[in-house]
């Protein structure tokens, strides 16, 4: 009816408004540019899907730029048949402007939808998630809530946005890719559809590489599992750190920079 779209629309621009981006349910796609999900899975800015398993318990760089710098810290487990951990990104942790942001899932035994276990914290101040209507802004920093547990819109402005989802391991996903997990631990982790609004041309990271104009990537497509190797490239000393060799932070001409 016209009436009822009318006030749709209203609602709609209303909180677009307010979380900066319109919240899109179509980005929850973990198949679209930007994405990293499952077992880390990832979708380059340049549209290529591939695989960066990391270590379980290290923290690696996934994007570095001039002024925004995103490491993750991945959790898993060893798989006697395998030679490489079964690995899940755990948390995120953001330096932009002069700020630091950690988004990460709690560690949880028993998975119920209807708690959180989600954990922010801004300059290392823990914010209270109260209530389904929940958000936070300061400066250019909007966080919102896009469900009423375990998911929310991240967003400064002019830089990047931040799709991020709390998910555990299900049973039957454990079953299926053997991942064994007991009833001690649902590794709860992180889905994450990152966009970007202004990386440079230097830009580098598992993910960052993949939005450089002149990137063209190593990764053999046509394998049934493409992987990103060279990990002790990514590998950094800590969630907040910019000590990887491919880090760009802080760089004016965009050189690695490595932390004194």
């Amino acid at each position: 009816m016209p009436f009822r779209n009318s006030i749709q629309k209203k609602i709609k621009k209303t909180l677009c408004h307010h979380i900066l981006t319109c919240y899109d349910p179509k980005e929850k796609s973990c198949n679209n540019p930007g994405a990293l999900c499952q077992d880390p899975r990832f979708v380059g800015g340049d549209g290529v899907t591939f695989y960066f398993h990391g270590r379980k318990n290290q923290d690696f760089c996934l994007l570095s730029d001039r002024n925004l710098h995103i490491n993750g810290h991945f959790i898993g487990k060893r798989n006697p048949k395998l030679t490489r951990d079964f690995t899940w990104v755990q948390s995120i942790g953001i330096l932009f402007e002069d700020h630091k942001l950690l988004v990460g899932a709690k560690k949880t035994s028993t998975w119920d939808d209807s708690e959180e276990h989600l954990y922010i914290s801004y300059d290392d101040t823990p914010l209270s998630l109260n209530g389904e209507n929940w958000n936070y802004r300061n400066s250019s920093l909007m966080i919102t809530r896009t469900s009423p547990t375990n998911n929310i819109a991240i967003e400064v402005q002019n830089s990047f946005r931040i799709m991020a989802k709390v998910v555990p391991i299900g049973a039957d996903e454990s079953r299926v890719h053997g991942y064994n997990i007991t009833n001690d631990d649902c590794f709860a982790h992180l889905d994450l559809r990152f966009k970007f609004y202004s990386l440079s041309d230097v830009v580098d990271g598992v993910l960052g590489q993949t939005y450089r104009r002149n990137y063209v990537s190593k990764i053999k497509v046509s394998a049934n599992m493409a992987v990103m190797g060279n990990i002790p490239k990514y590998s950094t000393s800590g969630i907040f750190a910019t000590d990887c060799i491919v880090s760009r932070f802080g760089s004016r001409n965009g050189a690695p920079k490595m932390d004194t």
